[in-house]
């Protein structure tokens, strides 16, 4: 079996470096690559930065800038430089084989976080599959003292290289991988479609990492998530029933925060976790109040969704932190009427009350409510209605038969009734006899 090289956890002093390109970079982007740094338990003892047309082939930077981070490493007697960039094979190689340090780039950086926040299964195999097809392009001119096989007497090797094994290995543990993940993703699938036979919408919470989404998930569900002041705090995703008061359950699932330049790897590595997001009812775009940047952090969320088929799932922004602004909690609506964005706070409660109410009146815009008479031989269809929608009251019939107190979709009710080939009339109060023409057939 193929074994990773395990990475220090904490107190690794390192060397930040940040280049600037015509149009790309701005101040935010260094600050949110040195919490990255310190997200993944790095001491960045200091930050250079540089600006360049266009990378070095060489070295990335230029071996001017080159020369000055490898007397920074030597001031600071540091062990790691890392890039706010992604770095070619060669390029990582000829850094550290400059630096005489270990050298990351963004992508890598981003896989380490990964590597510790996981914790179930799933995530640990979804994170190793994303690691696996990085390292795999990280071996490419990688081994070049082993490229060659020995000849002469003796010296002749079993016929395949060093690079042709790393690549073999690498290869049957991706496959061993990809087969694992494909059962958990037939477990989810399950599990998704019983939420469908049951009729329980998912709503599902997304937005930049650090937005306050595990923290809104927690006050919800009275759960346990683990929250910090950190990117990326959590990784794995979580599914909890929380009761909509006025409508009944719906599933809430909290899932991975998104960043600016998300590796691919882990795009692809996490589609089936993405998957929660892609069939939700309705997404919750949870929005740093506070951040001055947020409209940038709401426009690369919407880039990462876009990247998985989500873009058309309907959502609503959520502004949380309004406990860290002076913002107080209203919602705001369309020209339809209907909740598009609101502000709140997950910490202190406030305009929680009106997510709730957002969350309720988009669920119940198509919900009926009254009574139906059913005669004895509709024992299908009131079955049917059970498991579809809300009985709130179940009467016998003068004349046999059920009366039904019912709140339900009135586009699912159609369809049962068309189902079943009969139309209906739904009455606003239960009456002593059968009404003509109610569940009659047509």
């Amino acid at each position: 079996m193929l074994l990773m090289f395990e990475r220090p956890q904490s107190g690794e002093r390192a060397i930040l470096v940040h280049v600037e390109f015509p149009g790309e970079s701005e101040p935010e982007d260094l600050l949110e690559f040195s919490d990255l740094a310190v997200s993944a338990g790095a001491s960045p003892l200091a930050t250079i930065t540089a600006s360049r047309n266009a990378p070095d082939a060489r070295f990335f930077v230029g071996s001017g800038k080159a020369d000055e981070i490898r007397e920074q490493l030597e001031l600071h007697e540091a062990e790691l430089v890392i890039f706010d960039h992604e770095l070619s094979p060669s390029q990582e190689r000829n850094l550290e084989k400059h630096f005489q340090a270990r050298v990351l780039d963004r992508t890598g950086l981003i896989l380490d976080i990964f590597a510790q926040r996981a914790r179930s299964f799933e995530g640990k195999l979804q994170v190793e599959l994303a690691q696996l097809k990085h390292l795999s392009t990280r071996l490419v001119r990688g081994w070049t003292h082993l490229e060659r096989q020995k000849g002469g007497i003796g010296l002749r090797g079993p016929g395949e290289t060093q690079l042709e094994t790393d690549r073999r290995l690498l290869g049957q543990r991706i496959k061993q991988i990809n087969k694992r993940l494909d059962k958990v993703r037939s477990q989810r699938n399950q599990g998704r479609r019983a939420r469908e036979r049951a009729d329980v919408p998912t709503v599902s919470l997304v937005g930049y990492t650090n937005a306050g989404k595990s923290t809104l998930f927690n006050r919800l569900c009275n759960a346990q998530v683990y929250a910090a002041d950190q990117l990326f705090a959590t990784l794995d995703p979580t599914l909890r029933r929380f009761d909509l008061p006025g409508f009944g359950p719906v599933v809430l699932a909290d899932t991975v925060g998104f960043v600016r330049k998300l590796p691919h790897e882990l795009v692809a590595a996490f589609r089936a976790t993405l998957e929660e997001t892609l069939e939700a009812d309705l997404l919750l775009h949870v929005v740093d109040a506070h951040d001055p940047e947020r409209q940038t952090r709401i426009e690369q969320v919407n880039e990462v969704l876009d990247s998985i088929g989500a873009r058309d799932v309907p959502q609503i922004l959520v502004y949380n932190k309004i406990d860290l602004s002076a913002e107080p909690a209203h919602l705001l609506r369309d020209l339809d009427n209907q909740v598009t964005r609101l502000w709140c706070s997950a910490v202190s409660g406030e305009g929680l009350e009106l997510l709730e109410q957002a969350l309720g009146e988009y669920f119940l815009s198509d919900q009926v409510r009254g009574w139906l008479c059913l005669p004895p031989s509709a024992g299908r269809l009131r079955a049917a209605i059970y498991q579809t929608g809300q009985v709130l009251q179940d009467l016998p019939a003068d004349a046999g038969g059920w009366w039904l107190e019912i709140r339900i979709s009135g586009l699912e009710l159609d369809a049962l009734y068309r189902r079943e080939g009969q139309k209906y009339d739904l009455h606003a109060e239960r009456e002593p006899a059968v009404v003509a023409g109610a569940a009659q057939a047509p």
